[in-house]
């Protein structure tokens, strides 16, 4: 019974361990990439964050997915972890919670009802996609970095919206969508575990084009609801 015990608190502590305790970029890289995508409310985008600081651990599973190395994440994969939002699970389910925040955007406009809410939730998710450490096993060179990488280029990015690009992508279904996660989520964690092994955090390079990612594929999406739906009077 004794060592039944121990063995069910330790894999409780490791399911501790795997949540992240810093947010994916800080509040001004979040909101420069929502403004690079050109999506209305920009300025929410850090909104998730700041819920999540009051609500409490629940939040934090939408932000992160812990990828073993080796992984590589599918559409399948994605649309799998949209039915995990707002649950508690151990390994993270941040793909799913950008299908599902589209979903609810997209429901929202059609049915002439305030998007702005989940709208503001969606932009935060697709900027913690291109986050490294948020597609990665979090073990111990994860919690050392994690805050410095966070806030990178946070005191300069404002200044420097320009230097997050925009590159093309077409989304005009949810396959789409799950298809450009699973690329973006493909091309953070190889970064993450390429630093890891590297032991280093990220240049400043490589951090305007994990930017530029996010922006895209931000960018993308609300054209894809736009088109999917018919406008509000709420601008999103």
């Amino acid at each position: 019974m004794g060592r039944c015990l121990v063995a069910i608190a330790l894999v409780f502590a490791g399911l501790l361990g795997a949540v992240p305790q810093a947010p994916g970029w800080y509040d001004e890289t979040h909101v420069a990439i929502a403004k690079a995508a050109g999506v209305p409310k920009w300025f929410n985008a850090a909104a998730a964050d700041i819920a999540g600081g009051k609500i409490g651990r629940m939040e934090k599973y939408n932000h992160f997915v812990n990828n073993p190395r080796g992984t590589v994440v599918t559409p399948a994969m994605v649309l799998a972890q949209a039915e995990r939002y707002d649950t508690y699970h151990p390994a993270g389910h941040l793909y799913g919670a950008i299908v599902t925040t589209v979903r609810q955007v997209k429901a929202a406009r059609a049915a002439g009802r305030y998007a702005g809410i989940p709208l503001a939730y969606l932009m935060h998710y697709v900027g913690d996609l291109s986050m490294p450490l948020h597609n990665t096993v979090y073990n111990a060179f994860n919690r050392e970095h994690h805050a410095a990488m966070d806030g990178i280029v946070n005191d300069e990015v404002l200044d420097q919206v320009d230097a997050i690009q925009i590159h093309p992508i077409a989304i005009a279904s949810e396959q789409d969508l799950a298809r450009e996660v699973a690329r973006i989520a493909n091309i953070s964690l190889r970064l993450g575990y390429l630093l890891e092994d590297e032991s280093r955090l990220p240049t400043r390079r490589e951090t305007y084009q994990q930017l530029s990612h996010s922006a895209s594929l931000l960018k993308a999406i609300w054209r894809y609801i736009l088109t999917a739906t018919a406008p509000d009077d709420h601008g999103g």
